[in-house]
């Protein structure tokens, strides 16, 4: 099909919501290699956004593509009514690289899944129902996902599901208190224990929190936060939900999962996205006596597919034998001190934040008032589109900037995408 076709076909026979990038002229892909993307027309971008935190060895790696293949050919399908090597083969090395005691493994299809089944395993082994959520947090795209997320553009069309409260989020840069850390003692963590006195029961299922909020805007917890937050939780009868849906597998940079830079051991962790390199899987991973108080029976007709499961150890395999949570720490911090000297250069930039290959900047039009600055960071987007690099764009305003390039991408794919980034930052302001 011509550019076009596609552009008209996608209007007449997908739905609405199902949103595209640049909607005045949608950028239509062909095919991808590494940490490139070309579209229709033959021009190559490099990718920063990686899928949204999802290409984490590159695209077309022949490392994960030669196992998918010969998969294929060997068997592609079988629901979880029959065993397969590649289940277990996948949950023994998850349980390899889990932190602490977190051994049993339950594969779904997406991130949305594994946090349903997260929930639903809390409720199960506490007995409890109530569950707390973080503001300006994302969960994903069923009913339930949509109650626990913190941004009213995700919770539209109606949120049905009951027992969930949210708390405010740590949010350093726009604190809902006014304060600034360190000296504000951590009030956003200790403030989940008033939430649970006066918002629920008292008796709680569990807190779900992502280890760095993604959709909200690469929002990082301060040091310190999850301690505290897991405390209170336990203390009230709940379950510490770490959601790694985007920064699992050495993405942070270091250790497999973001959470162990808190040093904090979770009840449950859930992910998804990177783990497979772009195949579809969902994984919920905890404690075998919390696994086994799930009642009742369960199938799933496409959780731990023999392909995506192939593909989720290959990718995690790879990471592992290149020691990509490393180059994730070293190029991650070449990357952050880029973003940082485009700060001083550029005033758009209002505060930069992330963690390895996980790394944002948020827009603002002053950085005294902090007015986001959202119609700035959509001509941002397209002028680094027109400059050959690919971002990704989130926050509750809409004015954060997401980069989540592959993890074994080199300081000079960095380099090329800071100049890409400071003439876009440029051509978006002289814009205005």
């Amino acid at each position: 099909m011509t550019k076009d076709e596609i552009v008209r076909k996608k209007q007449e026979y997908i739905f609405n919501c199902v949103t595209n990038y640049f909607r005045d002229d949608p950028l239509v892909i062909d095919h991808a290699k590494g940490q490139y993307v070309w579209d229709l027309d033959g021009k190559q971008y490099l990718d920063f956004l990686g899928g949204i935190v999802t290409i984490s060895v590159g695209h077309a790696n022949e490392k994960v593509t030669a196992k998918i293949k010969e998969q294929t050919d060997r068997v592609q399908h079988t629901s979880t009514l029959f065993l397969t090597e590649a289940i277990v083969a996948l949950a023994e090395k998850v349980a390899q690289i889990a932190p602490g005691k977190l051994q049993k493994s339950y594969f779904s299809n997406s991130g949305t899944e594994a946090n349903e089944v997260a929930i639903i395993t809390a409720r199960m082994y506490t007995g409890n129902y109530e569950i707390l959520a973080l503001r300006h947090g994302y969960s994903g795209h069923s009913h339930l996902a949509k109650s626990l997320t913190g941004l009213a553009t995700y919770r539209r069309a109606g949120v049905i599901p009951s027992g969930v409260v949210h708390a405010a989020g740590p949010y350093c840069y726009r604190c809902p208190y006014a304060l600034t850390y360190p000296t504000c003692d951590l009030r956003c963590a200790r403030d989940i224990e008033e939430v649970v006195k006066t918002s629920t029961s008292g008796q709680i299922a569990g807190l779900i929190a992502e280890t760095i909020q993604g959709l909200g805007g690469f929002i990082v917890p301060p040091p310190g936060y999850f301690k505290i937050v897991a405390h209170i939780v336990r203390n009230y009868g709940g379950l510490f939900i770490a959601d790694e849906v985007q920064t699992g597998w050495g993405r942070t940079g270091k250790n497999w999962w973001g959470i162990e830079h808190w040093e904090v051991e979770p009840d449950i962790i859930t992910s998804a996205k990177g783990m497979a390199n772009g195949v579809p899987i969902g994984l919920t991973l905890t404690r075998p006596e919390i696994a086994d108080t799930y009642r009742g029976l369960t199938i799933s007709t496409f959780g731990g597919n023999p392909v995506a499961c192939v593909a989720a150890k290959a990718t995690i395999d790879l990471i592992e034998e290149d020691r990509l949570m490393d180059n994730a720490h070293e190029v991650g911090d070449h990357f952050r001190q880029g973003l940082q000297a485009l700060q001083e250069k550029h005033a758009l930039i209002g505060d930069v934040r992330g963690m390895g290959l996980m790394q944002g900047i948020e827009l603002v039009s002053d950085r005294q008032t902090k007015e986001p600055a959202v119609e700035a960071t959509k001509r941002v987007i397209e002028r680094a589109r027109r400059n050959g690099l690919l971002v990704g764009r989130g926050g509750l305003n809409g004015n954060v900037i997401r980069m989540s390039p592959p993890l074994n991408i080199s300081k000079a794919d960095v380099d090329q995408a800071l100049a890409a980034l400071d003439r876009s930052l440029a051509e978006a302001a002289s814009a205005s």
